[in-house]
Order: structure tokens, then sequence, then C-alpha cells
């Protein structure tokens, strides 16, 4: 098997993630729930794990992450949150539905930035969409569809500038771009724990600014102030109810040693080389087409195609029933970059690489496709 799904969810984990997630669950009681030594333990683990994210984005201090199930989840506490039906709100074409879904649902007037020929979010029109009512750019880092990567450092300066709300979406990027949210001027930043930083499947998280206010998007047990009829107010309790996945914390927190070890910077040139590599084994396929920036440096480990007239679910099948390769297609949980494409009807056949991608495993990919699309193509 090649596996090439990574932006759906990492499959090769680093070893620290599983001897951490088996040391866990032998190991680790209920954070905060009592003072015996496996529940403080367990209340370490999450601290250290808050710690080595908060270094990760550069952010203020553990306290600033709260712990959520995947990056849906933590964005739902940040629109839910901060984002009112009488509000208005600048996104962008390139959306997941974790952002689109919970926007739609609060009601709140919204405006959307298109791309360009190359999908790229056009940032030209941010001034001319501001209106008295707006609160908040929403914006992810980069499309789970073309793996086209925004620049958050110029909104985050107009987002400064004029008293918004910097909502970022960094599912595609943490772990695997380098993120400053002072330097970005980041207020509020959902995560995922599975995709890029290389660690288990419900786990990720929001990383709260100093001073940003967010409404607890749900309450109940915190494990302090039993007696208070109101959820405890202070971060990171604020927004977490309930018992965390301590054990997929701890495998997160393991996978977040093996990415200092490695290095993001690292990562980054690693990706980018294997991203290159396949863009330069396809671009000249007759009848494929290649979505997204040329550029592998504008991308994340990314490219999406199509074979010209033929549906993303047959070239998706082929690769996986004749090549051994699994792909990711359809319309990827994001209609909006679909009809800017043009592709909602076809949907798009999606390679996502990872660290552990293989170049041998990027030139089979290459070679199926040159031979399907010789199948399957006609002018």
């Amino acid at each position: 098997m090649i596996y090439l799904d990574n932006a759906a969810t990492t499959m090769h984990k680093p070893p620290e993630v599983v001897d951490a997630v088996t040391h866990a669950l032998n190991t680790l009681g209920n954070s905060g729930r009592g003072t015996g030594s496996r529940a403080l333990e367990a209340s370490r683990v999450e601290y250290r794990a808050r710690k080595k994210l908060s270094e990760l984005f550069h952010g203020a201090g553990a306290k600033q992450i709260a712990f959520a199930l995947n990056a849906t989840e933590a964005l739902n506490a940040a629109l839910i949150g901060t984002l009112d039906a009488k509000d208005h709100v600048i996104t962008t074409v390139t959306e997941h539905n974790s952002v689109l879904r919970p926007l739609y649902r609060i009601g709140c007037d919204l405006d959307f930035l298109p791309v360009d020929e190359r999908q790229q979010v056009v940032l030209d029109d941010l001034e001319d969409l501001v209106r008295e009512n707006t609160k908040a750019v929403v914006v992810n880092h980069a499309s789970n569809v073309t793996g086209n990567i925004v620049d958050i450092e110029r909104i985050g300066a107009f987002c400064e500038d004029r008293g918004l709300l910097f909502i970022v979406d960094a599912s595609q990027t943490a772990g695997a771009v380098p993120i400053d949210v002072e330097k970005s001027r980041i207020d509020l930043l959902a995560f995922t724990g599975h995709k890029s930083l290389l660690g288990p499947q419900g786990t990720g998280g929001l990383y709260v600014g100093e001073g940003v206010e967010v409404r607890p998007f749900k309450v109940g047990g915190s494990g302090i102030d039993s007696y208070n009829k109101s959820h405890p107010l202070a971060m990171p309790t604020r927004l977490e109810a309930g018992t965390q996945n301590g054990h997929g914390i701890a495998g997160l927190y393991g996978a977040l040693t093996f990415i200092e070890r490695v290095g993001i910077g690292a990562i980054r040139e690693r990706e980018t080389a294997l991203l290159r590599r396949l863009m330069d084994g396809i671009n000249d396929i007759p009848g494929l087409i290649v979505y997204g920036s040329p550029n592998p440096e504008e991308k994340t480990a990314v490219v999406s195609v199509n074979i010209a007239g033929v549906s993303s679910s047959k070239v998706g099948e082929l690769l996986e029933s004749r090549y051994g390769i699994i792909t990711r297609t359809g319309a990827h949980c994001a209609p909006l970059i679909h009809e800017a494409m043009g592709t909602k009807e076809q949907g798009a056949v999606r390679f996502s690489l990872s660290y552990f991608t293989t170049e041998e495993e990027i030139d089979s990919a290459a070679d199926a496709l040159r031979a399907l699309a010789k199948e399957l193509y006609s002018e």
C-alpha cells in the first residue's frame, strides 16, 4: 500500500506516539479529579503537551491552550464563543465545512474573499469588505484541497490595525509549516492532532490569545470550583468540560517531542522537496489538470488533480485497485473552492504527502497517473 491521504489523517506515526499511548493506557488517571498520584500524572502529561504546543506556535504560555477532540470542535468553540448573528465576518471560498457550517448556523453576515486562477486567496479586497459591524476575519492557513498557503501575517496586521478578531484554521499546517501566533497577530488558532502534528485521532485544540474572551462552548465537570453553578472562566478550564482524552494527549505529546527533535524547518523542507518531485513528475501528462499554485514553496504537501472528462472517484478507485495508492476524491468537505475551480460535479483527486513518504512512493504515484491518463483521456 502507498498511503497518500495524509491531509485526512497521517497514517505513519513516530514510535514516540505509540510508546506514549501504551504507557498512558497503563498509568494515567483522570486529570483534575482528585490528588491521587495517577490523576496528578495525567495533569502533568496534559501540562507538558500544552507547553510544547504553545512553544511550537510561539504562544503566550501553556494555559492558553485548550484541548478539543479535533479542529472541528475547536473551531466551533472559537466561532460560537465569539460571534453573534448581528456580526459581519470576512472569510474565504477555500474554507472547510468546519468553518462554514458554524458560521451558517450562527447566522452572521458573511463576505467571501475569492481566489485567482491559481486558486490563491485574493487579499486585495479585504479593505473594501469591512463594515461597521465587522467582527472577525476567519481563514484557513492552507487549503485542504489545493494546499495553497495564505499570507496570515498580512491578514493579522490588517486585523490588528482595525480591531478585528483574527481566527485561523491551522488544520493543514500545524506541525508542517512554522506558525508564530504573536508575529501573525492571531487571536484564535484551531488545530488538530492527527494530521501533520502526527498524533492520535481525537486530539486537537484551540490557542487563545491573552485577553481574548471566548464564551464557553460546553459546560460541566471541571474538577475545580464544584459548588459554582457556572463553569470556571479561567483558561484553559474555561473551554474544557468533562474528562479529557488523556491517552490521546499523551500520544500527542510524544508526537510533539518527535517534531521538536527533527525540527519543523526540516519537516517543511522534506515535504516541500517531495511535493516538488511529484509535481515535476506529473506536469507534462496530457489531459491531467493540476490545481493550486505551481510553486511548491507556496503550498503544503498537497496536490489535487483531475483527468479531463473523468470522474475523480473513478480515478481514485483505479489508483487503489491497480496500484495500491490511497488518495482522497470528491469534494473534501470544502464546497466553495470546488465551485470556484469548476469541479463541483467532478470533484478532485487529492494526493497528500507526509514527512514519512518516500521518493519511491512519489515516483510510483506519478507513473500511475501517467498510465491512467494515457488510458482514460481522449481529446
